[in-house]
């Protein structure tokens, strides 16, 4: 009894010795069955066998193979045999698709490549994977050309509307209003509003048309100045990021010529450099400045706000005094 039960605990021993060098050759082979994830690429199938090519193919070969397998399974032309075979060919049609799509690529034929050589970086292969499918497919550049070109248009058509809004009211302005029919009866353009004969009008179509003579006169003849300025393309982003390069090489060359002249050489501030001055410490835009009246700049040259130590808080006050 005693022999027995010996024998059997070496039995046991064996068997357990068994079982366990199952495991060990279970455990090699799981890589190679992780390496093929469902949902990533081919899923459970490796494409290079899809489409009955080794792995040192070349592209043309895979082409050529896709080429003849295509026309094999296309739904287009496959003849099923039995009541199955049609959805069978169209999920083989969509394997080959997708195997051809990714060996094709060299990016992604290199990724596919990785994810067989390295099963056990999973987290990583879906990673690069979805990475890669999620990606914008069109080139950046484009899209960002695409994107100034339309914030260009809207600018600019904003603009317009803007400015035709401020000339209809320039037109109601006394001031614009007299220089603007000054000008029309210089050039005699009122008078053919009013002619006799058989090209008469009635009273509303000569105002109608005296008011169109005025507005064009204000919009093209009279200098508007300050935020009525009439809309420029150079204006617009586009144009200004084109331009970029030019600006800079000419404010570049106006701060050293500014720097040579009146800091090395010492010369006196001319007019048109008093008034660059006095704008910038009242911390106005060209825009602005250019829209204040002629005598309002006069009094801000007599009082020198071009220096620094002159100009105080109530010079502010000058801006908001009508002149």
């Amino acid at each position: 009894m005693d022999v027995f039960r010996e024998r059997s605990r070496g039995g046991g021993g064996w068997s357990c010795l068994w079982r366990l060098a199952v495991l060990l050759l279970s455990a090699s082979s799981l890589p190679a069955a992780t390496a093929l994830l469902e949902g990533l690429y081919c899923g459970t199938e490796v494409c290079y066998d899809v489409l009955g090519v080794s792995r040192e193919a070349s592209k043309a070969e895979i082409a050529r193979a896709y080429r003849q397998l295509a026309r094999r399974y296309h739904p287009d032309r496959y003849r099923p045999e039995g009541p199955g075979d049609e959805e069978s060919a169209h999920t083989k049609f969509l394997l080959i698709a997708t195997a051809y799509e990714t060996l094709k690529d060299e990016e992604t034929r290199r990724d596919y490549d990785y994810m067989l050589d390295h099963p056990e970086e999973y987290y990583q292969h879906y990673y690069a994977y979805y990475r890669r499918r999620l990606a914008p497919k069109v080139d950046v550049r484009i899209v960002i050309l695409v994107t100034i070109c339309a914030i260009s248009a809207i600018q600019y058509v904003s603009w317009c509307s803007s400015y035709n809004k401020a000339i209809n009211y320039l037109v109601t302005v006394p001031k614009y209003r007299i220089q603007a029919t000054e000008i029309a009866k210089q050039q005699g353009l009122l008078s053919r509003t009013k002619e006799k004969g058989k090209n008469r009008r009635s009273k509303e179509e000569i105002r109608e048309q005296e008011e169109e003579v005025i507005r064009d006169i204000i919009k093209n003849k009279i200098d508007i100045k300050g935020g009525y300025q009439k809309p420029r393309l150079t204006d617009i982003l586009l144009c200004q990021m084109v331009l970029f390069p030019y600006y800079l090489s000419r404010y570049v060359a106006w701060y050293v010529s500014w720097v040579y002249r009146f800091t090395v050489c010492r010369e006196e501030y001319g007019e048109e450099e008093k008034l660059y001055l006095i704008r910038k410490n009242m911390k106005m835009s060209e825009a602005q400045f250019d829209g204040l009246e002629e005598n309002a700049k006069q009094t801000f040259l007599e009082k020198q706000l071009w220096i620094k130590e002159n100009f105080e808080v109530k010079t502010l006050l000058l801006v908001l005094t009508p002149y």
